[in-house]
């Protein structure tokens, strides 16, 4: 502890002024020295809130943007199962349609040979009626 300067003369029977001088830089040295050490304590303080905030900041911005990866991640899957459904559903349409233009050409060579055969009656029938006429003739003269 740092006698006062108004007690300099019960400390020191001299008493001299460079002494009361010396004692009164101390004293403000001494206090200038605690108050800085209060200031560097609340700057600290005052640091280590910031520090904090900061990585309080930073751990936000980071479970934001990994929030916003895991749900790209989620819809990119999602995406990807419903092009497989789809691709399937085009798959199974693709088998039905190859299915009905199977039985389309069947039918239509069914028709076809329904015409031919319709075709053929229609000369078969020329052919006996023109045989048959040739027979009258024949038989009548």
């Amino acid at each position: 502890m740092i006698p006062k300067a108004e007690n300099i003369e019960s400390w020191h029977p001299a008493g001299g002024q460079l002494e009361v001088a010396l004692l009164q830089i101390m004293q403000r040295h001494h206090h200038e020295s605690l108050r800085q050490r209060k200031q560097t304590a609340h700057t600290e303080r005052a640091k280590m809130d910031a520090v904090r905030s900061a990585a309080r900041v930073a751990d936000l911005l980071v479970a934001t943007v990994d929030g916003g990866v895991q749900e790209l991640y989620i819809n990119e899957k999602r995406i990807e199962l419903e092009a497989r459904a789809l691709l399937a559903t085009i798959a199974w349409y693709r088998k039905q349609t190859d299915q009905w233009l199977a039985a389309t050409n069947a039918i239509n060579s069914v028709l076809k040979e329904i015409g031919d055969f319709e075709n053929w009656m229609k000369i078969m029938d020329f052919d006996c009626k023109s045989i048959n006429a040739a027979i009258r003739n024949i038989h009548q003269s």
